[in-house]
């Protein structure tokens, strides 16, 4: 990617966006406030389109699958309005200008079943919340644009691991943050079309979060269910081959 190129980030207050911000991987990079750039107010996202960007990357969601469940409605309009938003909005711009604007949608694992893992780009999806729903149906209306880049991931921030237990018997393709940067750059650079998935080794949620809190304790999948109304992982770990298929000359 060369420095020439302008990008947009969306949703660069939360804990993917504050990694690409502070990370400094994308130059030319513009990250504006929710307050000035809202998915939900059309006008917002059209002043911010007409400034060229070749690039956007929007991180925007309510990710917390309990707030999703609490207010079903919120998350169907920040996950799937919110992006219906962007995209009518970038497809306008596109027709006017003829030009086209790469679009990299962050996008789950929760959209597969996520209870026998390996999970390729063309498995069966199947969300088991509604958080994992509203993430399908967003990139239902991403795949609008010619021009996108879905990606599927789980990712989680070494330095901000809030809770003292982890699951041994939950497994996914989690990877740390910064690490999640880095791969978004690499496949940014190859202007890849079409949903790859991108994370890290299979691992349980323990030892993925033990690495880095010490004195994390373990517990089993069926602790954490007593105490939730909506269905988890079991095993939503990924087929990572795609990935690392389109980056291996970067």
């Amino acid at each position: 990617m060369t420095k020439s190129k302008k990008i947009l980030l969306i949703g660069g207050r939360g804990t993917l966006g504050s990694a690409i911000v502070k990370s400094k991987v994308f130059k030319n990079l513009d990250y504006p406030k929710k307050k000035d750039l809202n998915l939900l107010k059309e006008l917002s996202i059209k002043k911010y389109i007409n400034k060229k960007y070749n690039i956007i990357i929007n991180c925007a969601a309510i990710a917390r699958m309990k707030e999703c469940e609490k207010n079903p409605l919120k998350a169907i309009k920040v996950n799937v309005i919110g992006t219906l938003n962007l995209v009518r909005e970038i497809m306008k711009y596109e027709e006017k200008n003829k030009k086209k604007i790469q679009l990299i949608h962050i996008s789950t694992d929760g959209v597969y079943p996520s209870n026998k893992g390996n999970y390729t780009e063309k498995s069966l999806v199947e969300p088991y919340n509604i958080y994992g729903w509203t993430k399908l149906c967003a990139e239902t209306v991403v795949k609008m644009i010619k021009n996108h880049t879905i990606i599927r991931t789980r990712f989680f921030n070494k330095k901000n691991i809030r809770f003292d237990t982890a699951a041994t018997d939950i497994f996914t393709s989690m990877i740390e943050v910064e690490n999640l940067v880095k791969k978004i750059k690499k496949i940014s650079l190859t202007k890849f079309v079409g949903i790859v998935n991108i994370g890290d080794k299979k691992k349980s949620d323990f030892v993925n979060y033990k690495k880095f809190k010490t004195n994390l304790k373990p517990c089993k999948r069926k602790d954490i269910l007593k105490n939730l109304s909506f269905s988890i992982a079991k095993d939503a770990s990924m087929n990572l081959n795609l990935y690392k298929k389109l980056t291996n000359n970067l």
